[in-house]
């Protein structure tokens, strides 16, 4: 196997097994665990936020230092949180215990999906969104298997049972994840430190990288809180957890479909033409949210709105990297990735809080008022980027 093609395989191999593990220790399971610790809805919201806040801390630096240091060295450290911090989650007692636990596992997925990004995004330049739509996708065959696989064995068994079976993901995607290897030699790290801040400046200089993270940012603002509170919500309609993790599952099985399809179509239409529509087909199933009275409506809105989903990441990414330059790939997707988790941050609280005071009705009809207000942000764009 060619290098080019060994190095897709083993990142995406591991990809899926570490977002396997992440994912089933929150959808559906981390809201219940922390509900059954008797956290308040406020506080649900925060255990939330905690696991985003280090992709805000450790983002940038993160890419900065896989164009100095080398992406595989980043990539390692970021599996070795992932290999650890599932046990952690059978020494809960409380949910400030589960809040700190949580913090600790964000640091796994900040560090490795900027890398990740930023690997593929410097190796593949013609199919650049197809690549990291079909990477993606791959992971999400991994985020889609946790919510089935999760509320099964909550089901079933027990908590406990769900994070052991997190900690065995996790072990495997560090195993995996010693076999890649750097396109480039990296052996002389040194000299190159001083470009850390001048990268930092040039990337955020440009208006266009800003203004796509921004974007990015709303949609995973409106991701967060929906992975947050449509379990609950659901439950308080008196789903049990099985029917919770297909209602959740399908919507992540509609991602893995629909974005290598919409990341082709972007690379052939151009980016905001594939952008815009998805913003607006995932208002349209979140405001619709609350009219949802059972199993069968949800699930059927929780599939739009992942195809929405799908729609508006095919493109992003791919966009920041088009108006990429010289070669900051790192840079650019840290800066992505930041202002990204600073909207996956404040989606889960915001929405604790008005679901605190107004009830999902007006949650989540705010979330869908933002997906909107991002369509439009994205025209502010100085110019449609080429595929």
């Amino acid at each position: 196997m060619k290098s080019e093609a060994r190095f897709f395989v083993i990142i995406a191999l591991v990809g899926g097994f570490a977002i396997l593990s992440s994912t089933m220790s929150k959808t559906p399971v981390l809201p219940l665990f922390a509900e059954a610790l008797k956290a308040t809805p406020a506080e649900i919201g925060w255990i939330v936020m905690a696991s985003t806040l280090p992709g805000v801390l450790v983002s940038y630096p993160a890419g900065v230092l896989s164009d100095i240091l080398g992406k595989r060295r980043l990539l390692v450290t970021s599996l070795v949180v992932f290999a650890t911090a599932p046990f952690l989650y059978l020494l809960v007692a409380n949910a400030w215990q589960l809040m700190v636990v949580r913090f600790y596992h964000g640091f796994a997925t900040a560090i490795f999906g900027t890398v990740a990004s930023a690997a593929i995004a410097e190796r593949y330049v013609a199919d650049r969104a197809a690549r990291l739509s079909t990477y993606s996708s791959v992971t999400i065959v991994g985020r889609s298997i946790a919510p089935f696989l999760g509320g099964a064995l909550i089901s079933l068994a027990s908590f406990r049972a769900v994070y052991l079976a997190c900690a065995v993901s996790g072990v495997i995607a560090f195993a995996a994840g010693l076999l890649l290897r750097d396109k480039h030699d990296t052996r002389t790290p040194r000299r190159e430190l001083p470009r850390f801040w001048p990268s930092l400046v040039t990337v955020l200089k440009d208006r266009g990288i800003l203004l796509v993270s921004t974007v990015e940012a709303a949609q995973y603002l409106v991701f967060g809180a929906v992975e947050a509170f449509l379990a609950l919500y659901a439950s308080s309609l008196g789903i049990p957890a099985w029917q919770i993790g297909v209602i959740l599952g399908v919507q992540l099985v509609s991602i893995v479909f629909a974005k290598p399809i919409m990341g082709r179509l972007s690379d052939r239409v151009g980016r905001p033409a594939v952008i815009v529509p998805g913003l607006l087909v995932g208002a349209v199933s979140v405001a619709l949210f609350p009219l949802a009275g059972g199993f069968v409506s949800l699930t059927v809105l929780s599939l739009v709105f992942g195809t929405g989903f799908a729609t508006v990441t095919s493109s992003t990414t791919a966009l920041v990297a088009d108006l990429t330059q010289d070669g900051r790939y790192g840079a650019s997707m840290g800066v992505l990735r930041t202002v990204m988790d600073v909207g996956q941050s404040i989606g889960p609280v915001l929405t604790g809080f008005i679901i605190g005071i107004a009830g999902y009705g007006s949650a989540f009809g705010t979330l869908a008022a933002v997906l909107v207000l991002a369509s439009l942000l994205l025209g502010a764009l100085p110019k449609p980027a080429a595929p």
